[in-house]
Parts: C-alpha cells; structure tokens; sequence
C-alpha cells in the first residue's frame, strides 16, 4: 500500500485549479495602455491635465497645470481637490504646496498670522500673539504645556500621544500639527471660520513642512507667496507621481515626454479623446513576456521538479493486466524493491538544487517586481505550480491537512489572478505576482531547511537560543512599526505576521517545559521563581505585541489574540488534565457566541459612546449609515448578485479572465472582502467547497497536534517529550490564529460580525500573512505528520 495515499487524489484537483488559472490567462481580452504621453506647447501656453488625459489611477480630482515660460522653461502647478503630485529630483521628493518650516519667518493661515521664533528640521517654535505654541513633530505645547487629547479622539491616538510625553524625541510617534477648527486640543490649533485640515505641519524624511490641504479654498501665505498657487520648474525632475501612477520625466525643448511606469489605466481600445496638445504612443497589455532571468529560474526549478516526480517510485500493480500477468507478487516487489534502491537516491540529490532554484527564482520575481520591472504574469503561474511541487516531491506522506493548505493556496492563486485580470489599471496583477513569488521563496527556503537543515534543531539549547532570537528581531520589528509605520506596516512587511508566530512558538516552549515537571515539584524550594521565570517571557512579547496594535484603528487584533490565548488555555487544561479549567473556558466560549447574538437581536440601542461603537451601528443598522457603511452593503450586494452559481451562472468559469465589473469598486477587495469577490464570481457553492477545504485544515492541525501530544505523554526521555509537546502546543495555537482569521473574515464579509479588517489566509493578498506565518506553520506540520523515527 502506498505511503502516499492522497497524492493521487491531491495531484489532479491541483491540476484542474492550475489549469483554470492557464484557462484564465488565454482567454483575457486584449488591453490597452500608453507606452509614452508627449505634451507639446508653445512658449507662454499652458494645459490643465488630469487623471484621464494622464492613465492615471485614483486621480480623478487632481489636476496638474504644465505651462512653458517665455525663455521655454516647463512648469507645474497643482490645481483640484486631490492630493498634489510628487516630484523627485536629485534624491529628494517634495510636493507642490509645501514649504519647509526651517525658512519660515512668517506665515499667515486664513486670517491668522504667525511669527516663527525659532525653526529648523525637528522643531518649530511661533506664536499668534496670544498664545506660545511649539511641535516637534510628535506633540504641540501651548505655552510650555503638552495639549490634553481631543473629546472625538481615538483610544489609538490617546495612547499615542500619551506615549510621545514620556520617551524620548527618538522614539516618538510622529503626529501632524493640524490647523482649523473650534477647539485647541491635542495637535490641533483652533482657528475662526477656518476648516479643521485646511493647513498642517509634517514630519518627514526632509524635516518639517508646512503644506495646505487640497481642496480648501482657505490661502496659506508663506514668505508673502500663497502655497495654493505654488509653481514648480521641471528642470531636472526625473520622476512625477500623481494618484498611484508615476512616471518619468523628459523634457526636450518644446516637448514634455512622460513615461508611466507603475499602475497604469488600462483601456479596452486603443483610443481616448485628449486635448490638441497631449498625444499617447499606445502599447499592448502582455501577460506573457518579461525578464528572460526569471523565466529561466523558473522554468529550471520546473524541470528539476519535474525530474523528481519522474524519479519518484509509484506503488506497483497488485494485479496484472491482460498482455503482462503477474504470477508471482513476491518477484514483483523484490523488483521494484531493487529499482527503488537505485533511483531513490538520485531523486534525493535533486531535491536539493530544486529547492534553492524554486527559492531563486522566487526571490528573482520579487527583487524584478521592486525594481519596476515585474515578471509576466504567466511566469509567475508557472513559479506558483513549481513552487506547489516541492511541497509534493517531499520525502514523507501528505496528510490532509497539508492536502487542503495545498488546495487552499491554489484556490486562492485562481481567485486573486481572477481579481488581476478584472481589474482596469496594471496594479491589480500585482497581487497574483507578489503571491506567487512569495510563495515559491518561502516554500523553497522550507524545503531546503528541511532537506539540510533539520539537524539544527537537535539541541534543546539550540532551539532555545534561535527562540530568543526570533524574538527579539519581532520585537524590533514590532517597535520600528511603532515609530515608522502604520497599520499597513512598515518596511514592505506585517511585523505583527513573524510575531504571531514567534509568540505562538514561545509560548509553546513555555508550557511544553511546564507539562515536564515532575509531580513533587511543586514542593521543591523556587517553584514560584521557576513559574514566574517560565512565564514571564510569554506574558511580556504578549503585551508588547498588545501595544503595538494598538496603533491600528481596528480591535481585530485585540479579538484574534483573545481566541488564540482561549485555544492555548484550553489546550494546556486538556493537557495537564484540568478538567474544570477547560469546563470554564468552553463557558467563556459560549458566552462570547451568546453574546454576539444578543448585541444582535438588541439593536444599536445602549451601545457604548467608545471603543469603536461606531463599527457597531455601522453593523447594526448599516441603512442609517449610508456613507460609512458603503463597504458593508457594498459587500452585501456583491455576494447577493453571485447567488448559488456564481454572476454568470457557471461557478464562474464563463467570466475567468474578463472585466470585473462594478465588484472592482470594493473598497479592501483584495484583502479584507476578497471573500466578497469570491461569492460574487464563483458563488456559494464554490464557498461550500472553500469552506470544507478550510475545515480540513483546521482539523488537520488539530489531529497533528494531539498525535504529537498523545507521543510526548508516552515518551520516556525529557527532551523528546518536550520536542514533541512543543510541536503540539505550536500546531495548537496555529490552528488558533488560522480559525481566528477565517472567522473574522467570514464574519466581516457575511455581517455576522462588524467590519474588522483581517485577511483571509490563502484567499486574500496578505504576503507577510503567507511568508512569515502560514508557510512556516505548514512547515512545522509537514515535519509533525512524519512518523516519529523513535517508535519506528
């Protein structure tokens, strides 16, 4: 019998989605976009362009003015309601309507003047002859005394500034000076019949800068010039970014030749009405040319796999066949005994190089799609296949639960390359590339750790030290978003994905260690500092990962870390048989779920004034909240209109690789409500089978864990009952943070819950999601679900 026995099911379910995807791809109807804009004027002319003489993408209330002088020099000028554009020269990257604050003498806001009394890249210090006021970039003080919050302020912002009072100017959270209003709070200076925004003070890269709001008509004056009339010369800009489009800069005498380079608008015909002095040399959407480099990555780490597949020893026939009748069962299986002898190391040698060129040529794609050159989205189907193979060329079974991550990550693939080829600017794509470069870097790097690198892991000190190094890097991490970044992330990443699982692996270290104790411990002098010494790094990466969340103004990560902490509880109470601790625990459960159907069936009626009561009538009562709860019923009407069948009736198939539609305008599509999208084009019944898939996962982590838990009680040496504990644990608390997600994400796209912003793992576009936490929790199952070499 066959040690693989799901291989020969998984293989073509995977064959059929890949195969849906390459469906996809050949039948995307041809698109067009423009290779180069060239603007002509005249000396003394001017032009005023936008969003659509421009290809450019969330642009539509910008303007730009280019205008020539008289002695042929080009300008700009930023004109509309949206946000000005962004001009690079030398290195440095300033926008039209800002001033930096160390030149300022003076300024004047509306009828407001100000005179600066000390300025320069960190701090300024003016006055409006009433009050003393000073920011550094983080907290204002009116005379010398730090504003208290403002009453509409949210707990993140409180928090923040609270924290910006008491560390030092290094660490601060930078906060912007914000003028207008009726009240002076917080970083807010009031100012008479003048709208809150309409001026504010940054900080930045290049240091303070005052900017007035587009779209105010109130005049910012600095230096006696208003900023909404700023004019900008061209010369030597080499890039201009308006909306989500840039481009690049030419100027050559009386023509101006812009280059988009990054998200462009895609036009079904080669034709747009544009004015007598702008013309586009037009090109075609390719969706199969890109680097040669990558495409030979790609297709060697293809090769290489396909080689192992080949070398790879099939269960052998127990009956014959009518031309070949077997006799004797016993010469069959000596026979492919001994040519299993003789290829099996072969394919074990190319395992190896597979690996590292799945890992290239992933890392390929990714530095290709930074450096504005991305690979072809066929290229990038093909990495994606490869890199499900080393998952399948693996020495060892694949038990179901790595079955439906496998499935689950292909579903996924369909859907967002479904989404790219939807959407109507080149952007959309992206999401499919980056995902399928990820995956093929994370999947190779896994399976070279585990081709080579197992044998770190042999040492209990060993894996302690690699624990506490995981997590201090999280916490760096966790603590540069803090000061750098947003809810978004920073440096191109989710810190909070790594921490999550270093917090799940730490504190399973932490309980495997405590499920070792002996029964007379607890008599032994120190149990309490050993408990205290055993906890206390869990419960500290805990609260600073707390804190650093608090920053996103959603309380998704406050829910999903109080489902994980019940699932680890729960798990250490059914582990150390604390029966009426689990019994309280499951309690809790109930009445959270309890809960939620009854703040349901009350209504809005009694909700609290804070934390994020909002979110809650939004949910409660979306109708009398047309406007905030645009996404929710945005989202509502998407899913209605997909039906059981999908929009096109099929389960989608008939609209693969066609116009998206009115669903592209959901705003988080591709994160947040790419389920939307999903029960939108492919209908319920394809969620039925999302949804079984996703179940299986789940249980899937939940068996490997109680094996691995069921191994440790019967293991005789303390180490190995450790090791295996620790698998357990760590399997248990993943499958708590993979069920956290989908429920929050189901529940956000289905109104069972109110709108929490979590993305679906596998379907949505969450690189650091798939990079930093799934493939590695995938990985540490691969290695659980092997048979325990020690009871072989």
């Amino acid at each position: 019998m066959s040690r693989r026995p799901l291989v020969p099911l998984l293989v073509p379910l995977l064959a059929a989605l890949f195969g849906l995807q390459l469906f996809a791809l050949l039948r995307a109807p041809a698109m067009w976009l423009p290779a180069s804009i060239a603007v002509r004027l005249t000396p003394g002319a001017s032009v005023t362009l936008g969003g659509a003489e421009l290809a450019a993408v969330q642009a539509d209330a910008s303007r730009v003015v280019l205008g020539r002088r008289p002695d042929g020099g080009w300008t700009l000028r930023a004109t509309g309601a949206g946000r000005p554009p962004l001009l690079r020269r030398d290195g440095s990257e300033v926008r039209p309507g800002t001033v930096p604050v160390a030149s300022l003498r003076t300024f004047r806001i509306g009828a407001q003047a100000f005179t600066v009394r000390q300025a320069d890249d960190r701090t300024i210090a003016f006055t409006d002859g009433r009050a003393q006021w000073r920011y550094d970039g983080a907290t204002v003080h009116r005379d010398g005394v730090a504003q208290p919050s403002c009453p509409d302020a949210p707990l993140a912002a409180t928090v923040a500034a609270l924290w910006n009072r008491i560390v030092p100017p290094a660490l601060t959270i930078a906060r912007p000076l914000v003028f207008g209003g009726n009240l002076h709070c917080g970083n807010r200076i009031g100012l008479a019949d003048v709208d809150a925004g309409s001026a504010q003070v940054t900080r930045g890269a290049a240091g303070l800068q005052l900017t007035a709001a587009p779209g105010s008509a109130v005049p910012v004056l600095a230096g006696g010039a208003n900023l909404r009339d700023d004019e900008r010369p061209l010369a030597g800009v080499q890039a201009l970014t308006l909306g989500r489009t840039r481009y690049g800069v030419a100027v050559d005498g009386g023509a101006l030749t812009l280059t988009p380079a990054r998200r462009i608008a895609l036009y079904a015909v080669p034709e747009n009405k544009l004015p007598p002095q702008v013309a586009w040399d037009w090109r075609q959407r390719t969706l199969w040319q890109g680097s040669p480099f990558t495409w030979t990555l790609t297709v060697l780490a293809a090769v290489l796999l396909g080689a192992i597949a080949r070398l790879a020893p099939r269960p052998g026939r127990r009956r014959g066949n009518i031309l070949h009748p077997v006799h004797d069962l016993r010469e069959e299986r000596r026979l492919r005994s001994r040519l299993h002898s003789r290829i099996a190391p072969l394919a074990g040698l190319l395992r190896g190089p597979a690996a590292a060129a799945v890992l290239l040529a992933g890392t390929a794609a990714l530095l290709a799609q930074r450096g504005g050159d991305p690979p072809s989205a066929g290229c990038a189907l093909l990495l994606a296949a490869a890199a499900i193979g080393t998952w399948l060329v693996q020495p060892g079974r694949v038990s179901a639960g790595a079955g439906a991550a496998l499935l689950l990550i292909a579903a996924g693939l369909l859907c967002q390359l479904d989404l790219g080829l939807g959407g109507l600017d080149t952007d959309w794509l992206r999401y499919y590339r980056k995902t399928a470069a990820l995956l093929a870097a994370g999947s190779g790097a896994i399976a070279l750790w585990r081709q080579y690198g197992a044998g770190v892991l042999a040492s209990q000190r060993r894996i302690e030290w690699l624990l506490l190094g995981a997590a201090g890097c999280a916490l760096l991490l966790l603590a540069a978003q803090v000061l750098w970044g947003d809810e978004t992330g920073v440096f191109d990443m989710q810190p909070v994905e790594p921490a999550k699982l270093v917090l799940t692996l730490l504190t399973a270290h932490c309980l495997a260690l405590r499920m070792g104790w002996r029964a007379d411990h607890r008599e032994q002098p120190g149990h309490g500092a050993r408990w205290l010494r055993l906890i206390a790094p869990a419960l500290l990466f805990l609260a600073l990962l707390g804190a650093a969340l608090v920053q996103v103004d959603d309380y998704s990560p406050l829910i999903l870390l109080a489902l994980w902490t019940g699932a680890m509880a729960f798990a250490y109470a059914l582990a150390a048989r604390r029966w009426l601790a689990a019994a309280l625990l499951a309690s809790v459960a109930l009445a959270g779920i309890a809960g939620v159907a009854a703040l349901r069936e009350a209504g809005p009626d009694g909700l609290p004034s804070s934390f994020y009561a909002d979110r809650f009538q939004v949910w409660l009562e979306p109708a009398r909240h047309p406007h905030t709860g645009q996404q929710l019923q945005q989202g509502a009407a998407a899913i209605a209109a997909g039906g059981w069948l999908g929009a096109d009736g099929l389960l989608g198939v008939v609209s693969l690789g066609q116009a998206g539609g009115g669903v592209m305008a959901l705003p988080a599509v591709q994160d947040d409500f790419a389920p939307s999208f999903l029960l939108h084009r492919h209908g319920l019944a394809a969620a039925l089978v999302l949804w079984a898939a996703q179940a299986a996962l789940v249980a899937g982590l939940v068996h490997a864990a109680v094996g691995r838990a069921r191994a440790g009680a019967e293991a005789r040496g303390f180490r190995h009952a450790w090791l295996l504990r620790l698998q357990a644990f760590t399997l248990c608390g993943g499958a708590a943070f993979v069920a956290g997600h989908l429920l929050l994400s189901w529940g956000t796209n289905l109104a069972i819950l109110p709108v929490m912003g979590q993305p679906m793992s596998f379907l949505s576009a969450g690189g650091s999601h798939l990079l930093f936490f799934l493939l590695p929790l995938l990985g540490i199952h691969a290695a659980a679900t092997q048979p325990d070499p020690t009871h072989e």
